[in-house]
């Protein structure tokens, strides 16, 4: 099986070009929902990221093969969240959807900074985990998991990132991952991490494990 193409089933732009940064030396086309051509209204109803992942990228999968459209392309698809400590792993696997989908993240980072006021540092650990899942064009399912750990700033910090980058604020680099560069960033992130792993799994399919990374 000859791997041509990647439809990822998002439609946020930013996310979009972070991982055709990532993936770019697969060789690939990579491609949104919106590109493909594809709309789908995808409830994402899972308890886990990989499951959020999958039902996404097995509903995109099923709209490509409805137009005969799968042939040679992988359909790939992520769910990540913020796990805080202090607040019991909230907002999780509910992170998109923490205080509503609609609300912006200046006032969901807003409201999270609120509930850990006079929390030290120590207490405000947190993480961004990502899965991502893939299903190939003959239907066999891939998932990966990426994760990166820091913690809650006291305010909102950085224009470069979007969701919830500008609180997360990274010990190693002494900013928020808003604050970072493109190329740090997509070096450390959750998302980087996890589509790393993946990349290793499609290029053994594709059979071109002596590309270098």
């Amino acid at each position: 099986m000859t791997i041509k193409r990647i439809v990822f089933a998002t439609g946020n732009a930013g996310k979009i070009k972070e991982i055709q940064a990532i993936l770019a030396d697969l060789g690939l086309e990579v491609l949104s929902m919106k590109d493909a051509g594809v709309s789908a209204d995808i409830e994402e109803d899972g308890s886990t990221y990989e499951e959020n992942a999958l039902i996404k990228s097995r509903a995109v999968a099923a709209c490509l093969g409805e137009r005969g459209q799968q042939e040679g392309t992988v359909v790939m698809a992520d769910d990540s969240g913020l796990e805080i400590d202090f607040l019991n792993r909230e907002p999780g696997v509910h992170s998109a959807r923490y205080m509503g989908e609609d609300t912006s993240y200046r006032i969901k980072n807003a409201n999270l900074i609120e509930r850990l006021e006079g929390v030290e540092d120590e207490r405000r650990g947190a993480r961004f985990v990502c899965a991502i899942a893939v299903v190939l064009p003959d239907g066999r399912e891939l998932t990966s998991r990426g994760v990166i750990e820091g913690r809650i700033g006291y305010e909102e910090k950085g224009e470069n990132g979007f969701g919830y980058d500008p609180i997360f604020y990274v010990p190693e680099f002494g900013r928020t991952t808003a604050e970072l560069t493109e190329e740090e960033k997509n070096r450390v992130s959750h998302r980087g991490n996890a589509l790393r792993l993946m990349k290793e799994q499609l290029k053994e399919i594709n059979g071109s494990k002596s590309r270098p990374l």
